[in-house]
Formats: C-alpha cells, structure tokens, sequence
C-alpha cells in the first residue's frame, strides 16, 4: 500500500470513532411552554436553572432548553406544545397556564408543570402522591392564599369594612371565591369582587373602590396581573387604595404589602424534576411537590405615601420589611 492511501485510511478510520462519540454525547434537550411572556418569569427562570444545575444539568453545557413563550395568547399554546413534542423532547416542562396543553399535547413525553391550583381538581394528575401517567411537578396551592391576604388586610385596617376583590374574568374557581368571602363574612366585612375581561376593568375596579370609605383591595394570583404590575402599582398609588399583591416584585417595585408561596423556590423544584428525569426516574413515581415557603412583604415607603402605620405585629412577621 502506497503511504498517501496508507495515510488516507487511516485518517478515515479515526474519523469514525470521533463522529460515534459526538452522536453519543448529543445533548438532551427540554421543552419549556409557558403561557405568558418571558420578561416577568426572569427570576423564576433563574430559579429553574438552578434546579437543573443542582441535579447536574448545566444549560448549554449538559442540557440544551428550548423555550416556547405564548406572549398571553393562549390559544396558540396548542400550536407550541405541538412543535416541542414533534422536536421529540426529554422532558416538558409547563407553567404560566399551559398544563392542559401539554398534557392534551402528549401521553409519552414526561411533563412536569408549576401550576397555581389542585393538579387533581384540575385533572392533571390521579393523585398527588402517586401521579401516574407522564405528569408530575409542583403545585403552590395559590388559589388558597386569598383568606391569608385578606386577614393581612385587616390587621393592617381593622377599621376598614369594605374589601375589593380584582379578579381576571372566569379564571377563579367559583370555590376559591366562596372561601374568601366566608372569611370575609367571619371578619364582619362586604367583598366586592371586580371581574377583569379587559385592560380598562382594572383602572374602573381601582376607581370604585377608592370611591368607598375605609376601603382596601386584594389583588388575585391570576398571571394576566403579573403582567401588567407596573399599571396596578400606578394604580393603587393614583387612587390612595391599600392593596396587597400576590407575588413578591410587587411590593419590591413599590406595591403596599404581598403575601405569597416562594415562586422561585416552586421553580427550583420544578428544575430538580427536570433533571431527576432526564437522569432516568419515571415522572409517576415523583410525587406533586406542595409549597413549603410563604413570603409577606411590607413596603414601609409606600405605607407612609399612603398615611398608614404598620403595626408591629405584622412587622414582626414580615419575610422583608422595604426601608
């Protein structure tokens, strides 16, 4: 043999283990749907990494994530969990409203979801501690934090009698609504509840209520609200009406009072699943992750805008307290 063909072989030869290698260390990729837009999931996705990264993922390194947004469009979530499914991910993942289309979407792809509701009421899972299927995730119960608000509310107002309830249109369960309004009844104060189909129902909820003497506001755990935080925070300062949030950034970005389970502690979970998953465990066998970790915010600054003393007893409860 010729050394240029000697040469060529066996250039050819060490070619084809190198490719075999690159074939097997092809990165597995995670579907991320989410029903919202990217901007206020920020910090919960940096919580998400997080969790990969304490189960041995590093994205772009051991992981590669490929995110699907539906920019508050929900009928397009179908559309995008398709698309993930036909990309043949490992693992998808869904929040911000998209559980059901995931689910409708695939019976073979593990799925695991942060959603604010019962998962079992909701028809994602069989049970909480045995899912079954190809769904597991993490579930913040948030639905159930409404009385917990509105106590809140009266500490701070005992002599308030007359609480706003802002609420996206349809989205609540006709049993969340119940709850808060026997604890309201059980406190001696009228719940009036302001359903948000659109964008100006906001700005005439903050307008009837301001219009009531010794009147407050709580602000429901629905994602449409999360989204427009600036406008409400504007809002409840325009109109001088107490208010308390549902997530933590509200009340850091100038929002009276927030009380809420850690979103990045659920979306942290959400990222350890992922990555037990990709490593082999069956999403069944994982039991629904519940909340762990409540977070109540005070905004001193915006307490004195508003002419309000905080009593100590709230402040001794406080996770953060906004100087």
């Amino acid at each position: 043999m010729r050394r240029r063909d000697f040469i060529t072989v066996l250039g050819g030869a060490a070619g084809w283990p190198l490719a075999a290698r690159a074939q097997q260390t092809k990165l597995p990729v995670v579907g991320f749907l989410n029903g919202e837009s990217a901007p206020p999931y920020r910090s919960r996705l940096a919580a998400f990494r997080t969790g990969l990264n304490d189960a041995g993922y590093v994205e772009s390194k051991s992981v590669t994530v490929e995110y699907r947004f539906a920019e508050g469009q929900r009928d397009r979530l179908p559309a995008l969990a398709a698309d993930l499914v036909r990309r043949q991910v490992a693992v998808l993942v869904a929040s911000g409203g998209s559980q059901l289309a995931a689910k409708a979407a695939t019976t073979a792809i593990p799925i695991v979801f942060a959603v604010g509701d019962d998962p079992v009421k909701s028809g994602l899972v069989a049970s909480l501690a045995r899912p079954g299927g190809n769904l597991t995730g993490v579930t913040s119960f948030a639905g159930e934090l409404g009385p917990k608000r509105l106590g809140l509310l009266h500490e701070l107002l005992p002599r308030a009698t007359r609480i706003g309830l802002l609420q996206r249109s349809g989205a609540s369960s006709e049993t969340q609504t119940d709850d808060l309004q026997r604890a309201a009844r059980a406190l001696g104060l009228v719940l009036h509840v302001f359903a948000v189909t659109v964008e100006s129902d906001i700005d005439a909820g903050f307008a009837s209520i301001s219009g009531q003497r010794d009147a407050a506001l709580i602000v429901d755990n629905n994602l449409i609200f999360l989204s427009r935080m600036d406008q409400l925070i504007v809002l409840a300062a325009r109109h001088s009406v107490p208010t308390i949030f549902p997530w933590r950034e509200f009340a850091q970005a100038g929002g009276l009072m927030s009380y809420s389970t850690s979103d990045p502690d659920v979306f942290r979970n959400v990222g350890l699943y992922t990555g037990r998953i990709i490593g082999g465990a069956k999403p069944g066998d994982l039991p629904v992750l519940l909340p762990t970790k409540f977070e109540f915010v005070i905004n001193l600054r915006t307490a004195k805008i508003l002419g309000l003393s905080i009593p100590p007893t709230l402040l001794a409860i406080a996770d953060e307290v906004i100087e």
